[in-house]
């Protein structure tokens, strides 16, 4: 009886194991794609790779790196790519980040499709400028509220990141206590173009936020971090048209970056710029001094900073009210309503689709609103 109940559990780990073991060369044999081509915009790029990763992963080790804010996780629906080739049909986990017009065009999403043969691919010429830095150094962290910090990065000897204001980087944090890998997420750049070797990021702690509470918790200035970029397609479009400026949160970074480059490059007095910047407290508010001064200088310059909730006994001296309804109210009251307008937003997706019912109501196109929309 001993020997029948030692040799019991034997045997089913021994099955157990010849299982593992058929299932991995299984996995080997049937997941074996060989080198596959993928050609890229119509041949203006063609690479050679290995199959059976996928597209995200295949395309970052060439260096094409495509925005993923969720580092391939498939919860943020950014890594889309026009696939004008097979790749099967769209799986569940890409249909709630896909409208009909971009099934009909077959866009996928890139981290949910693995390379299992030839390809072609469309993607936007500026993702050819994208590229990875690793260990940049943390020069300086500063609070500039209670929960946003500016975190300022030198990258390394004779590396540099080409960007434009408004456009962001992937900033990945290494594993630590129970996060067993490397995290990314995405950040306006907040420092004027010309810095292309020194980066500023405003990072704003999330609860459960994997990264921002390694950033806020953990990361010390002398401290290293890669980051990936850059990205996205918001920036001031060339027109003399009056800029519509909305932003909440570390949703300054990017604008940040723009007052600062039209600052160098003496534009600030070429168009009309509203920024309307809307918080909760006082204790949110934050580079209102600095904001003053850029409206005290440039007659073409307006901040309007509002508090939808600010505390009895605050001295503030600004708008109060959602900046929806501040919004509202200068565009009825304020700016002139036969002015040619552009809107420009960042922040949560609640604040800017608020915003831009706001705009539409005041006859501003859809095709006029630029915005750059948090996960």
């Amino acid at each position: 009886m001993i020997i029948g109940s030692l040799l019991a559990p034997l045997a089913v780990a021994g099955i157990s194991a010849l299982f593992a073991a058929l299932i991995s060369v299984t996995d080997s044999i049937v997941n074996n794609y060989g080198e596959c081509a993928i050609d890229i915009n119509e041949g203006q790029r063609t690479l050679n790779v290995k199959g059976g990763a996928n597209m995200l992963i295949t395309l970052a080790e060439q260096d094409i790196f495509i925005p993923s804010a969720c580092g391939g996780r498939g919860s943020c629906g950014e890594c889309k790519v026009k696939v004008n080739s097979d790749v099967g049909p769209i799986l569940p986990t890409e249909l709630p980040y896909l409208d009909d017009s971009q099934r009909k065009e077959n866009v996928r999403l890139s981290c949910q499709n693995k390379v299992r043969g030839d390809l072609a691919i469309q993607i936007p010429e500026w993702l050819f400028n994208c590229r990875r830095c690793e260990n940049a150094v943390v020069e300086k962290i500063v609070d500039v509220t209670h929960d946003i910090k500016e975190i300022y990065l030198r990258l390394p000897e004779g590396e540099e990141i080409d960007f434009v204001s408004g456009q962001y980087a992937q900033l990945e944090v290494p594993p630590y206590g129970k996060v067993r890998e490397s995290t990314q997420r995405a950040y306006s750049m907040a420092s004027k173009p010309s810095d292309r070797n020194q980066l500023e990021f405003l990072v704003r702690l999330v609860p459960d936020g994997i990264l921002t509470t390694y950033v806020h918790q953990r990361l010390k200035e002398g401290d290293t971090l890669s980051l990936v970029g850059p990205f996205g397609e918001f920036h001031v479009r060339d027109s003399s048209s009056t800029m519509i400026c909305v932003a909440g949160g570390s949703g300054m970074a990017p604008f940040k970056a723009i007052i600062k480059e039209r600052i160098e490059k003496g534009t600030m007095d070429q168009r009309d710029i509203w920024y309307f910047f809307g918080a909760v407290k006082e204790r949110d508010m934050y580079y209102v001094d600095w904001l003053n001064q850029v409206d005290e200088q440039y007659s073409r310059f307006h901040f309007v900073p509002a508090l939808s909730d600010p505390d009895p006994d605050a001295r503030w001296q600004g708008e109060v009210g959602l900046i929806t309804e501040v919004l509202d109210r200068y565009l009825k009251e304020q700016i002139p309503s036969s002015a040619k307008k552009e809107g420009y937003l960042c922040g949560s997706p609640g604040m800017l689709d608020a915003c831009m019912a706001v705009m539409r109501t005041h006859n501003m196109h859809n095709s006029e609103i630029y915005f750059d929309k948090f996960s």
